[in-house]
């Protein structure tokens, strides 16, 4: 039996993501400030937002499955977020090159009405190859670094400075869907299998 579906997050990442399952859902975006306390640990941000994000909507939705997720790029325990400008994401692409790092996303589902939460979050080993400023500053006049935590896109024109990942493929994208699926199973939430 299908129940509503909601993903708390306007990316077009994860919403594509959902869709590539064949599911049927609604995206209602949770406006969300998304903000580490300080001294917080990236992981606990990241499952500390999306659960706030999935009660954000949930709360406006009682009886419909909530997903909620953040994703953060972290670098030897330094979240990096979103780039604000040019400057700071060849910074941020300076600061990955010729290093490790991890993707963290934090995930949550949620049904309010029935006071059922389910939580986890995924991790995800990232090394970026040097590259060189042409390099940098070719990807960052592309345009596709703007929006992504990090600063670079693993499934865009970002995917030529990826020299290996160990984990989650799709959590670097946005949403760690084999961890989800799992969700969805266990409280028979669509029938897709």
């Amino acid at each position: 039996m299908s129940q509503q579906l909601i993903l708390a997050s306007s990316s077009p990442r994860r919403r594509d993501l959902l869709s590539s399952l064949g599911l049927q859902f609604q995206v209602v975006p949770a406006a969300l400030r998304e903000i580490p306390s300080p001294h917080e640990a990236a992981k606990d941000f990241a499952v500390r937002v999306a659960e706030k994000k999935a009660l954000a909507v949930g709360n406006k939705y009682p009886h419909a499955w909530v997903i909620g997720a953040d994703t953060v790029v972290a670098v030897e325990g330094e979240i990096l977020g979103k780039p604000r400008d040019r400057e700071d994401a060849k910074k941020m692409l300076q600061q990955l090159a010729n290093r490790e790092h991890v993707v963290i996303t934090g995930y949550t589902l949620m049904k309010v009405a029935e006071g059922k939460t389910m939580r986890g979050v995924e991790e995800t080993r990232v090394k970026i190859s040097s590259l060189d400023e042409r390099e940098i500053e070719w990807y960052i006049n592309t345009g596709e670094p703007f929006d992504k935590a990090g600063g670079y896109a693993i499934q865009g024109k970002g995917a030529f400075m990826v020299e290996w990942i160990e984990g989650s493929y799709t959590n670097v994208v946005g949403l760690p869907l084999c961890q989800l699926i799992r969700l969805f199973k266990d409280v028979s939430i669509v029938d897709i299998f």
